[in-house]
């Protein structure tokens, strides 16, 4: 139940709010100063943001492959009609 949440939480959160909320965590965990607690549950918040990261990307890069197989698929019935 608690990861169905999670998932629900992660996909709740937008491209760029999950990517600047990653970009902190990067910040931080460069910056030093945490105790290794802090440091492992920034890194594993680090992971999941990523991966929220990269499934938005992944989807755009389908919309965009599906948008532009379908021009093609217009332009060569075009052609075909001329």
């Amino acid at each position: 139940m608690a990861t169905e949440a999670k998932a629900e939480a992660e996909a709740a959160l937008g491209y760029e709010q999950a990517r600047d909320e990653l970009i902190e965590v990067v910040r931080r965990l460069e910056a030093g100063g945490t105790t290794l607690e802090e440091s492992l549950a920034l890194w594993e918040r680090g992971e999941e943001l990523a991966k929220v990261c990269r499934r938005w990307l992944e989807g755009a890069r389908a919309r965009l492959d599906a948008a532009l197989a379908r021009e093609e698929h217009e332009e060569e019935a075009a052609a075909g009609e001329d």
